[in-house]
């Protein structure tokens, strides 16, 4: 008997970087046994987290922004690329998680379901950051609430600053990932859970005709019906675990406006226990209308923008999935449910590179998908209960076209930005733009340096206009560009900030939108907005 093993030759090249699809998971899982492969390393090196060695027992050492090599062994805190669930699952023990400490009993990791429900629905490129291993799904009382800080700072990194690699950990490596246009931490409603339970699963009898068998001499033998893992119960937040993923996402949310507007953080909305206030709960259909009034009243979803009525877009870069699903996949996890956000990223890669990142995956059928918790009522039709709830939440219903995602929407709540094409085509603009100023970084601040960031973005938002993100039925129509001194103070010439204006006609809106953009240094931020 022969075994083969497959390794790649070379580390995966890096993407154009105008591509809109790759994803970042970040989160607990555990590393599987073995050396790195070689294409591994060569990536990490690529990159300076370790340095080919040819005297170290290894192979290699460790790059100048990391100092142990058992952490680099493990890929602990590492920004690890794999382009197919093999390579996936080559590398990290995505089903390993134990239930229970001590137990040999195991099941998924939320972020190894997210990692397999992005390659099935059509992912191509996805960035690893693991954060540790994860913690038992069941856990002695108080434990999870005593771990919640030091779990969610190792995902969001407050500490984490751009001129400092060897601050990168959790949302701190997109400081180093500008390819990275979709971002997601499966890990995070877990995290914010009370204790974890089990239940009572009721066993139907078996469908085959009853039989009568032999007595052993020691009476009956009892058999031990299988109930997989459907005893477990799926993580559920009280109102404090609800405030504290409240607080992560704020927190997520406030880095990507102020460091990484070009992404998309896609978070899965927790599954609240029975407790929780306002939420009122019947069978399996919940009233979502309440849902939403209670999400709102907790300022889940806020846009934060009550000082500013032009708004600011900062809720626009997060979209939340909801509800909880059940798929052909998802037997291995608590209850057999496992959060959106894996599917969403995968649905949002697939569109970006099949129809373009700013058309709408709503209507999506989800073929894989055959229950939710909790169910969502949904008829298509205007003014019912799942609207309120569809208008700032990406949900998964059913209908009589089957199961499929019934909305696309961001968390804003200023309606130009609210359509989630909307806000991925600004941040594929904003890519577009970060391109212009890397390209002049060396260049004069003047009209020739004007002239030729008017030009790029003036082609980069002719080519959007041709591939029909945006409207109007002429170029002069759907967007306008302005890099001259009306758009730049004498205090930016003195400091070498480039500032341009653009006024773009999004296909899905009927309001323009204006943002000012600030060219400097080779980076691009967005400092001002408005629509009209």
């Amino acid at each position: 008997m022969y075994g083969l093993r497959y390794e790649t030759a070379a580390p995966p090249l890096r993407p154009d970087p105008n591509r809109v699809d790759v994803a970042c998971f970040i989160g607990y899982v555990a590393r599987r046994p073995g050396p790195l492969p070689a294409s591994v390393i060569d990536a990490l090196a690529a990159q300076r987290w370790l340095v080919r060695d040819a005297t170290a027992a290894r192979g290699w050492s460790p790059g100048s922004w990391r100092s142990d090599a058992d952490e680099i062994e493990t890929l602990f805190q590492l920004p690890v690329v794999v382009e197919s669930w093999a390579a996936f699952d080559a590398l990290f023990a995505w089903d390993a998680r134990p239930v229970k400490a001590g137990s040999t009993r195991r099941c998924t990791s939320y972020l190894g379901a997210a990692v397999r429900s992005f390659f099935a629905n059509g992912g191509r490129r996805a960035v690893i950051v693991r954060a540790g291993d994860p913690w038992p799904f069941l856990e002695a009382s108080g434990e999870r609430a005593a771990a919640r800080d030091e779990r969610l700072a190792a995902l969001i990194a407050p500490e984490a600053t751009a001129v400092d690699p060897t601050t990168w950990r959790g949302l701190g490596h997109l400081f180093g990932l500008p390819e990275v246009a979709l971002v997601a931490a499966p890990d995070l409603a877990d995290a914010c859970a009370a204790d974890g339970d089990t239940v009572s699963v009721a066993i139907e009898p078996p469908a085959s005709p009853e039989v009568f068998v032999e007595c052993t001499d020691g009476g009956e033998a009892r058999v031990e019906e299988d109930v997989g893992l459907r005893d477990l119960a799926p993580p559920r937040c009280d109102e404090t675990g609800f405030y504290a993923w409240r607080n992560a996402v704020a927190a997520a949310r406030a880095r990507f406006a102020r460091d990484h507007r070009e992404m998309q953080f896609l978070a899965a909305l927790p599954l609240p226990r029975a407790d929780v206030r306002s939420i009122a709960v019947s069978g399996t259909v919940w009233a979502q209308a309440d849902f939403a009034a209670w999400l709102e009243r907790a300022g889940i979803l806020q846009a934060g923008i009550d000082d500013d009525p032009q708004g600011r877009p900062e809720a626009a870069f997060v979209q939340l999935g909801w509800p909880w699903i059940r798929t052909r996949s998802s037997s291995d996890l608590p209850s057999l449910l496992e959060p959106p956000d894996g599917m969403l990223a995968g649905l949002l890669a697939r569109n970006a590179l099949a129809r373009g990142t700013f058309r709408s995956v709503a209507g999506t059928l989800l073929p894989a998908v055959y229950d939710s918790e909790p169910v969502l009522s949904w008829s298509g039709v205007a003014e019912t209960s799942s609207d309120r709830l569809a208008e700032r939440v990406c949900v998964v219903a059913p209908g009589a076209d089957g199961w499929a995602l019934r909305s696309d929407v961001s968390t804003s709540d200023v309606e130009p930005w609210r359509a989630g094409g909307v806000a991925r085509l600004l941040g594929a603009i904003l890519r577009a733009a970060r391109r212009a100023g890397e390209s002049a970084i060396f260049e004069a601040n003047g009209p020739a340096l004007w002239g030729h960031v008017r030009r790029s973005l003036e082609q980069t938002l002719l080519a959007f206009w041709r591939e029909g993100a945006l409207g109007g039925a002429t170029a002069a129509d759907a967007f306008v560009v302005r890099c001259d001194r009306s758009t730049m103070s004498q205090n930016d010439l003195d400091n070498g900030r480039v500032r341009a204006e653009i006024a773009v006609l999004p296909v899905a809106s009927v309001e323009r939108i204006t943002v000012v953009l600030e060219l400097i240094g080779g980076g691009v931020a967005l400092t001002a907005q408005e629509v009209a």
